[in-house]
């Protein structure tokens, strides 16, 4: 039956308004792409233009959290992608094959290029992508922002797939996987010649500029993403805070483009991410770090004259030994074979780290590295007092925080310094560059063959141990760590206290044979009291 006149014309009207509706549907998104392209349009932020002086004023009036160019987020609350920063939003948006962020610390910068990695592994079915980064520990973090990423967009895991090498309990990463619902995939590695070479996906290399070797590992991605055969020519995402001259990420934003390899180069400062909205204090920042090198590099992303792993992790791994112990009791220390203290004093912002050596033969055993983190300073007194005690000597950090306590124990215990004819157990070093340049070469070279030192097999020491960094600034040498949750390498500092307690001379301790031989004039009570004396019991 064909419709009367009324029902054809209620079928016209609803045609009408299906084509207003799809009009007005087009024409909104339309409007909403125009409004995403504009945000992200780089070009018209004036703040990438203004040098670090200008940018360093415009901070000191600034209120935090707000933009200062009145830009805002164009996606409704609704959507993940609302809670990005204009800086953040810019990268996210910049579509280039090849693409750099030079970042401060604390900006977000890895929040940022895994959630666009997320994104895409939401919008292209079986896409992978790898994050490459310095440490285990960064790399598994990195891996995890991901997936929360990926769960704000729905998008589901699969399964999660876990590769290690080496024996025992602690072996290293060699890759992590995870694999989504419809085929996409992300792997993280730690940033080494060997996990990253054969892989064909997008990589991020996060923390570019603190790999062992970055040119080592950039040479073995590079034919993998750039060959036809294996799926097409990939994208990069090279994600870093600088690391001295020469590295990658200088020559990535300092020389001219070499070729067709074209780089799209994000610079964001503290100053940069505090007028975009990032609610962070400036001046709290440079005050907790109290080292304007240190600041200049992690915060202003300068460039400075050079910067080098102090310990990589394998040299870490010739030391390495599972008879070398985390704890040990103090009835073990009471031994003939003397015991040396390193303490990198913390209060709140770092542990306090105790790093127990004890000298067998020509070998330094690891016997105790003590943890003490958030510990009222008079509990951390009472804990180390019987370590030190029993100690022959003692290196103590006596910089900041560690002044009250240094004081307090060189009155109990004696102080060690020679040129005052101070001959007691406790040396007050303070951390000038002078004594850095001290202290860690020599705990370099006990680590390298023939190895004369021994410490635990630990994820946790490893880390610490790699994080610190030599670097070149006036034509000097200087050694300086970046601040984590975890601390500053306060375990790297403790056991470079413990070496340099363990390289006094022996007699400057009392440290002599005990004559036992008949007739000696020694009494079986005359010994035991040098030797209680010996051990400050």
């Amino acid at each position: 039956m064909k419709p009367d006149k009324r029902q054809r014309d209620a079928i016209e009207q609803l045609h009408e308004q299906v084509k207003v509706c799809k009009r007005t549907a087009r024409e909104e998104a339309e409007l909403f792409v125009a409004a995403v392209a504009k945000a992200a349009d780089r070009k018209g932020n004036p703040l990438h233009e203004m040098q670090l002086e200008e940018l360093r004023e415009r901070c000191v009036q600034h209120n935090l959290g707000a933009n200062a160019n009145g830009w805002r987020n164009p996606f409704p609350e609704t959507n993940p992608k609302s809670q990005l920063l204009q800086y953040g939003f810019e990268y996210w948006h910049d579509t280039a094959r090849f693409k750099a962020m030079c970042a401060s610390r604390q900006s977000g910068k890895d929040f940022n290029s895994e959630g666009e990695a997320a994104e895409d592994c939401t919008i292209n079915p079986k896409h992978g992508w790898m994050i490459a980064a310095p440490s285990e520990r960064q790399s598994l973090s990195s891996l995890d922002q991901q997936k929360l990423w990926a769960e704000a967009f729905g998008l589901v895991m699969e399964d999660e797939k876990i590769t290690r090498e080496g024996i025992h309990g602690e072996t290293l990463l060699k890759s992590s996987e995870i694999i989504y619902s419809n085929g996409s995939s992300a792997m993280a590695v730690p940033g080494r010649p060997d996990t990253v070479r054969g892989e064909s996906r997008n990589v991020i290399l996060t923390e570019f500029d603190f790999f062992d070797d970055p040119n080592a590992t950039w040479r073995a991605i590079l034919p993998s993403i750039t060959n036809p055969l294996r799926g097409g020519e990939k994208k990069i995402r090279v994600v870093s805070t600088p690391n001295g001259k020469g590295r990658m990420l200088d020559k990535i934003f300092n020389e001219p483009p070499k070729g067709k390899m074209v780089w799209s180069k994000h610079l964001i400062t503290i100053y940069h991410a505090v007028l975009m909205g990032l609610p962070v204090n400036i001046e709290e920042l440079r005050s907790a770090m109290d080292d304007d090198e240190g600041f200049g590099q992690e915060y202003e992303c300068r460039f400075l004259d050079g910067s080098n792993v102090l310990l990589p992790y394998d040299v870490i791994s010739l030391a390495e030994s599972f008879e070398a112990t985390e704890s040990w009791s103090l009835i073990e220390a009471g031994t003939l074979n003397p015991t040396y203290l390193g303490i990198d004093f913390g209060r709140t912002n770092d542990p306090t780290v105790c790093w127990t050596l004890q000298r067998v033969g020509d070998i330094l055993w690891t016997r105790e590295v003590l943890v003490l983190k958030n510990v009222p300073t008079p509990d951390q007194e009472r804990i180390l007092s019987d370590r030190i005690k029993a100690a022959s000597r003692v290196c103590f950090d006596y910089t900041g925080p560690g002044i009250g306590l240094g004081d307090y124990v060189v009155e109990k215990h004696g102080e060690w310094e020679p040129t005052k004819h101070k001959m007691g157990k406790v040396e007050l070093c303070t951390f000038t560059a002078g004594f850095k340049r001290e202290i860690f070469p020599r705990m370099r070279r006990l680590f390298e063959a023939p190895t004369k030192l021994r410490v635990p097999v630990s994820r946790e020491i490893r880390e610490d141990l790699h994080q610190m960094q030599q670097v070149i600034s006036n034509g000097e040498y200087n050694y300086w760590s970046p601040r984590t949750k975890e601390g500053h390498s306060d375990r790297c500092t403790a056991l470079a206290l413990a070496v340099r307690a363990a390289d006094a001379p022996a007699a400057a301790f009392g440290w002599s044979r005990v004559n036992t031989q008949p007739g000696s004039g020694s009494s079986a009570s005359g010994i035991k009291a040098r030797m209680k004396q010996f051990l400050g019991l």
